[in-house]
């Protein structure tokens, strides 16, 4: 049994629930996962919350009213934000919000602008010299609007609301900063580079791996 979302598309954004009707189960498995060539494509975002302005503080900046949840990953204690493999029955935008809801427990709205696309590395392959294990995700920006108590991975992994600035020094990785800055810049107003692969659609190419090792495309 998978976890179900049900998304209504608005020309900025998704708007993403769970279903109340089977309980919350994370995906396991890989056999619907998409790939670009060798890279497994992956999909993820930076779940955000604006705080009320009080008396001490009275900024007018937006992003010092921001704080962005981070998640722990499994045995580290290193902090991440929810990220995960893109499935062929979803659109990148849904694959987000599912992430978000196993990894992180929460729900909200996701901004359908990609903040970028980034190759990186699984922890599992940082030494490795070959493209096996390389990812390639999409990031997007979800203002979170129901936070659980109750979520697949929440025995596996820890939460924490953060202020950017120090969601800057809890990356572990390059690209995660760089996510960040992108998520400033939308958060500003500010144009973000279009994700080719994303809007052309037809262009990517999806491999699937098959029972015997080898991939079979579906383009």
């Amino acid at each position: 049994m998978t976890v179900l979302l049900f998304c209504s598309r608005g020309s900025q954004e998704l708007v993403c629930r769970g279903s109340m009707s089977s309980p919350l189960l994370a995906r396991k498995g890989r056999q619907q996962q998409r790939y670009d060539n060798q890279l497994r494509l992956v999909a993820g975002c930076i779940p955000y919350k604006l705080n009320n302005i009080d008396g001490d503080n009275q900024s007018c900046d937006l992003l010092d009213r921001v704080e962005v949840l981070m998640v722990t990953s499994p045995g580290r204690l290193d902090f991440v934000f929810p990220k995960g493999g893109w499935e062929n029955d979803e659109t990148a935008g849904e694959a987000a919000c599912r992430e978000a809801l196993e990894e992180a427990g929460v729900r909200g709205t996701l901004n359908d602008t990609a903040l970028g696309v980034w190759e990186f590395r699984s922890k599992s392959t940082q030494k490795a010299c070959s493209l096996e294990g390389t990812c390639k995700g999409y990031m997007f920006a979800l203002e979170v609007t129901e936070e659980l108590d109750c979520y697949p991975e929440k025995d596996s992994r820890d939460r924490k609301w953060v202020p950017v600035g120090e969601a800057y020094k809890l990356c572990r990785y390059d690209w995660m900063r760089k996510a960040l800055d992108s998520f400033k810049d939308l958060l500003r107003g500010r144009r973000i580079p279009t994700v080719p692969e994303l809007s052309e659609p037809p262009s990517l190419c999806i491999v699937k791996p098959s029972a015997a090792d080898h991939a079979i495309a579906l383009c």
